[in-house]
């Protein structure tokens, strides 16, 4: 018998972003109407794109400076608070989220921007919700200070 350790645990923010860029893709080559962009407006979604990519990146690489843990579901290892964390307490999770929202500017389906909120809906309520949940026990009130000076998003 073979049994696997997947569980919507291990189901990581980037993968989940991955899986929703191809749902957009895949509804908009079978179903692209209704669309809500005419076709010379869809351009500007590169910029939320670019952006988001960018600041996840960026946060990203803000961790491994830090030398903290970046898997949403291992113990943090580390409070960061400066650089990017100082605007938002989810810089990497924003990114993303712009990034999902860039897609679908790009796309311009009614289905594309359904699941880009989709993708934030989940992130907020499951992934940052966990977070911030594990982060309280392990930081107490180092974090709870941080978490009243700085937003959730921006």
């Amino acid at each position: 018998m073979i049994t696997s350790n997947a569980s919507p645990r291990n189901l990581l923010p980037p993968v989940l972003l991955l899986i929703v860029a191809a749902a957009m893709g895949l509804a908009h080559a079978l179903v692209p109407r209704p669309s809500v962009l005419p076709e010379p407006y869809r351009s500007l979604g590169l910029l939320p794109l670019a952006i988001g990519i960018a600041v996840a990146i960026a946060a990203r690489a803000q961790f491994a400076r830090a030398a903290t843990e970046i898997n949403t579901f291992a113990e943090p290892t580390r409070l960061v608070t400066g650089g990017l964390f100082r605007l938002s307490r989810n810089p990497m999770y924003l990114g993303m989220s712009l990034a999902a929202a860039g897609l679908a500017v790009l796309s311009g389906s009614v289905a594309s921007f359904l699941l880009a909120a989709v993708f934030v809906v989940i992130v907020d309520r499951w992934y940052i919700a966990f977070e911030e949940r594990r982060l309280r026990a392990r930081f107490g009130a180092a974090y709870e200070t941080y978490a009243r000076s700085t937003r959730r998003w921006i």
